[in-house]
């Protein structure tokens, strides 16, 4: 490396960042991406590859509790797991719910707690159906464990990026007091009853054993989303019916084969009598694939049967020889179901649906959302004007208040490159942080002006590197005080107040690590020449 280069490498880091930051906000992604249940009346065809939350796109905000009531410090007396499984289902039995609505949750460190999901449980019911079984326990509280909250958010969050819903998120907002928490649902570009939807679908795939004995139907669930160890791409039969391969987990696995051998699905007789297409009341032995159902004593209570279809002979043959390697096929009756199915498994269903009669739902027009975001546009080259104006005033220098709003540019775009590269979905409180960059960036690009050029002439490299080097100590401490500041405000779920520490941190961060160096070096090709 020349002398050159090696003495302006910061420049050149400069220039390197600044290309990639280029290459990702314009360069290609990928083709066009369709979203399902997006109002695109009033979006424009956009150059860049950045994504913008409700406040520049429009779009639905859905904040509201989970539904459900927890039971605290209940007292298992050390039982094994699957004692702790058996109080489970007699829970269940006890108070009529299926195995979705009710959880036990053990912790060796934390308190033992029992969940139940259901608007029709009070806390009377509950605490009834614990004495019932001799179970201690502390209060009966609404609301559900934060377990549950942190499942519920991952869960909704891959169900948003499932569907191509670009900029959409989830997160777990909390009360003033801390008290009360709420899920917080933010998709761009959608209205509220597509959102709706899409959040209030439980979204659990129920895969039941159907087959008469003593004279009724029994419904035996056999596995769901927890027993499947990997969903596989939609394909089709021989026959052209559409279904999804999935693995089940080796528990899974046992559960399946065991039914079929005990309920007969195996023999002759259960792989050819499942009449559900013709007759659905009397169907035989049947493998019943259930969209958001719920099964309470055999009987299917809620859901939808998308499928019903017999164990395939070879399949049945398989079984009882004992050589399942737990590889199944989840069918359905058409195309779109089995896609939806899929997305459904892989996000996993959620523990509960949230309870949008006591939350609040927000809608932003489209229309409105591109006045914000021209209006946002306008207000950031403002504020690159004004910034440019008071250094050109001060310094009276081109070729150092040229340079100064430059870097401060680049400062900027940078920023925006990374928030490319994570897919940030900017909203206002972003741009906020953006322009308080602006601000506290030029103060300390004045800073290293001001202590080189205010203290006579620079005749050395030595002398420059001092000076730069006392400057450079003032911007540090100053970014470390931002960033001890903000960094509350990034880590807890305080809003658009999270948006704005996020980005002064990342423009603090590249401040002092990129810019501020690289307009050092400027500066000492300048005073050296």
């Amino acid at each position: 490396m020349s002398p050159n280069l090696r003495e302006n490498w910061r420049i050149i880091l400069l220039a390197v960042m600044v290309l990639l930051s280029t290459i990702a906000i314009f360069g290609p992604v990928g083709g066009d991406q369709t979203v399902p249940g997006a109002n695109t009346a009033n979006q424009t065809d956009d150059p860049t590859n950045l994504q913008f939350g409700l406040d520049l796109s429009g779009g639905t905000r859905i904040r509201a509790p989970l539904i459900g009531i927890t039971a605290e410090d209940v007292e298992l007396q050390e039982m094994e797991n699957e004692e702790v499984r058996a109080l489970e289902r007699n829970l269940t039995t006890e108070l009529s719910v299926s195995t979705q609505d009710l959880t036990i949750r053990t912790s060796a460190n934390e308190t033992n707690t029992v969940e139940v999901f259901s608007n029709n449980i009070t806390k009377a019911q509950l605490e009834s159906a614990l004495d019932e079984h001799g179970v201690n326990h502390g209060e009966i509280r609404d609301g559900v464990t934060d377990q549950t909250l942190s499942e519920t958010e991952r869960t909704l969050d891959d169900k948003i990026s499932g569907a191509g819903l670009s900029g959409g998120d989830a997160s777990i907002s909390r009360s003033a007091t801390g008290g009360e928490a709420f899920i917080v649902v933010e998709v761009p570009n959608m209205p509220r009853e597509a959102v709706k939807e899409l959040i209030n679908e439980q979204g659990t795939v129920l895969v039941v054993a159907h087959f008469p004995q003593n004279g009724s139907y029994r419904n035996v669930p056999m596995f769901s989303q927890e027993g499947i160890a990997h969903v596989g791409t939609m394909q089709r039969s021989q026959t052209g019916e559409p279904n999804v391969p999935v693995d089940l987990t080796p528990r899974a696995g046992d559960n399946f084969t065991n039914a079929m051998n005990t309920f007969g699905f195996t023999s002759p007789q259960g792989t050819t009598n499942c009449t559900y297409q013709s007759n659905p009341d009397d169907s035989g032995h049947c493998i019943y694939t259930v969209s958001n159902g719920k099964v309470v004593n055999d009987t299917i209570v809620e859901g939808t049967i998308v499928q019903g279809a017999g164990l395939n002979p070879g399949l049945a043959s398989t079984i009882r020889n004992g050589d399942f390697q737990n590889a199944f096929q989840v069918e359905t009756s058409n195309a779109s179901e089995a896609q939806r199915l899929a997305l459904n498994m892989r996000a996993g269903a959620l523990p509960t649906n949230l309870d949008l009669d006591a939350g609040t739902t927000s809608y932003i027009e489209p229309s409105l959302a591109q006045r914000f975001k021209s209006l946002s546009v306008v207000t950031g080259l403002l504020a690159m004007l004004a910034v440019g104006a008071v250094v050109g005033w001060r310094y009276r220098e081109p070729k150092i208040a040229i340079p100064m709003v430059l870097t401060a540019a680049a400062e900027v775009y940078l920023l925006l490159g990374f928030a490319s590269i994570i897919g940030m979905a900017l909203d206002l409180s972003h741009i906020a942080g953006f322009i308080a960059v602006i601000g506290t960036g030029v103060d300390d690009l004045v800073i290293i002006a001001d202590e080189i050029l205010q203290q006579g002439d620079v005749s050395t490299n030595r002398v420059f590197r001092s000076r730069f080097r006392k400057a450079f100590w003032v911007i540090g401490a100053a970014a470390a005080t931002t960033v001890i500041a903000m960094a509350p405000l990034a880590v807890l779920s305080l809003g658009d107040l999270q948006g704005f520490a996020i980005v002064t941190i990342v423009g603090v961060l590249i401040g002092v690590l990129v810019t501020r160096p690289a307009y050092g070096d400027v500066i000492r090709n300048l005073v050296m020449d």
